[in-house]
């Protein structure tokens, strides 16, 4: 039934409501009902468009576009709205194209510059980005989500002390501001301010980004304080190498007299289960009694680690002695090196993490290497490298011990080797994770790492021809010692960026409830 003309402005009227009251959903089905009986109303639809946008359903928004494009072609709103939404899509290049439209028809449109600045981003253009992220805060200084968005780019150039300037004004603009903390935790990281930036990570259980994957367990949360006598229980959260990483701190718990539980992802089990008196259960069944809880990577923050305190960097975990000996057997002779050319598909840095298996040509064609595939998921189907059958990181871990070494790109098989103290040599694209710094080829995380670092961003080339070099002229010195690293040739310097574990430019979305 198609409403009354009463119906209709009543209808309009609560979607207006409904919207100012930060509630997109509910705004979305009354403004969509108030169009059924009056599509012509411009003011009905732009909302709706605001509505769709706030709720992220960027495909209804560009449905709507086109629809209100058709009578105003030249209305620098709607092109602002399909550009954020063909971002939100993953769409970079079309979205640069109807951002631009909204900055030409509306250069003071300090929104459309902020989501064109990102849009930029996605395309690895940062110059470009960074010129539009000024521009929006020439026309809305005021607005936290550029200076955020360009504390994140950045720390994507290197460029820490102006990122970290970038970021407090936004926190100063909004103090509770969580990507903006957030970014300042990346950059503070980055930099080697660990007690700074392992506090201001504490806001990832704020940002929308992450809050999800948190959950508030019963009972209070553990801050660092005398662990004697108390059950523990540790909440591993986001990757396997995050957990794997941060392992270290569990039996600092119990060595201070504390009994810690680590709650982890089934594939850890077996691996952490030697830990020294650490307790290890699956996170996703009925965990058992504890104290107090605390998620694991607040660990470092409740310890007060600093770059000189970072614990246990000569390896701390232990490959099983029968599952040695076993793949001992199975694995050829000779020099052997594993070999993980690409990460979880599902990270949102993956395209630029991960290696296109063609660039590792230069590497599989030299001599006298039996190179082992220790990839898993999709990506492990190779016809030049079999995958192996690996059940667990257990398995993972007794492959890696009867290595000579590991090259792999940032994944869950780097802390993996250098948990266990097996040499390994780290591919990083050219704006790394925060955890392997700048400027350096070594980690203070891992005794045994050695960091190869893009020169330019996407310069996989660059990286493959330095490993290869190093494979051919350094094999004597696969694991580098402390006096040598420093003085190891500029090659494995290059590539001066920063590091961003997530992309966390901020989307500026409309105003709500504009008539």
């Amino acid at each position: 039934m198609v409403p009354s003309t009463d119906d209709r402005s009543i209808l309009y009227l609560q979607g207006l409501h409904r919207l100012r009251a930060g509630d997109p959903h509910a705004a979305a089905a009354l403004l969509t009902r108030s169009l059924d009986g009056n599509p012509t109303h411009q003011g009905a639809r732009r909302n709706l468009i605001r509505a769709l946008l706030a709720s992220a359903e960027y495909e209804c928004v560009l449905a709507q576009t086109d629809i209100a494009l058709e009578t105003a072609p030249n209305l620098a709103e709607l092109h602002f709205a399909r550009g954020t939404a063909l971002n939100g899509l993953g769409r970079p290049h079309e979205a640069r194209d109807a951002l631009t439209r909204a900055t030409t028809l509306d250069p003071s449109h300090a929104a459309a510059r902020l989501n064109l600045g990102n849009a930029c981003v996605d395309q690895d253009d940062l110059a470009a980005a960074e010129v539009q992220y000024r521009a929006a805060l020439a026309c809305d200084p005021h607005l936290a989500e550029a200076q955020a968005s360009l504390g994140y780019l950045l720390t994507a150039q290197g460029r820490l002390p102006e990122a970290i300037a970038a970021c407090e004004t936004a926190i100063h603009l909004r103090p509770e501001f969580a990507q903006a903390h957030w970014n300042l935790a990346v950059a503070s990281l980055l930099a080697g301010d660990l007690p700074r930036g392992f506090r201001e990570y504490e806001w990832r259980k704020r940002h929308d980004r992450f809050r999800r994957d948190f959950v508030d367990l019963p009972g209070p949360v553990w801050d660092g304080g005398d662990p004697a006598g108390r059950r523990i229980l540790v909440h591993a959260e986001q990757g396997f190498g995050d957990t794997i990483q941060f392992a270290r701190y569990l039996p600092l718990i119990a060595a201070r007299g504390g009994m810690p539980i680590l709650a982890c992802e089934g594939p850890l089990l077996r691996l952490l289960a030697g830990l020294p008196g650490v307790t290890v259960v699956a996170k996703d069944r009925k965990l058992p009694d504890y104290d107090c809880w605390i998620d694991q990577m607040s660990l470092p923050h409740a310890f007060g680690t600093a770059l000189d305190t970072i614990p246990s960097a000569g390896g701390y975990l232990t490959p099983e002695p029968g599952l040695v000996s076993l793949w001992q057997e199975k694995l050829p002779p000779g020099r052997k090196i594993g070999l993980v050319w690409a990460g979880n598909s599902l990270h949102s840095n993956d395209r630029r993490r991960s290696i296109p298996p063609a660039a590792l040509r230069p590497l599989l064609s030299l001599p006298d290497i039996a190179w082992i595939n220790l990839q898993t998921g999709p990506a492990a189907d190779n016809p030049v490298m079999p995958a192996l059958r690996l059940t667990d990181f257990a398995d993972t871990a007794a492959v890696i011990a009867n290595l000579d070494f590991v090259v792999t790109v940032d994944t869950s098989v780097a802390h993996l080797a250098g948990a266990i103290a097996r040499p390994a040599w780290i591919m990083l694209p050219y704006a790394p994770d925060w955890r392997w710094l700048l400027h350096r080829i070594n980690s203070p995380w891992y005794a045994t790492l050695r960091l190869f670092r893009q020169a330019a961003p996407g310069d996989w080339v660059s990286v493959v021809e330095d490993i290869a070099r190093a494979l051919r002229g350094e094999a004597h010195r696969i694991q580098l010692s402390s006096s040598e690293r420093p003085r190891a040739r500029a090659q494995a310097t290059r590539g001066h960026a920063a590091a961003c574990e997530a992309d966390l430019r901020i989307t500026r979305l409309p105003a709500s409830g504009d008539k």
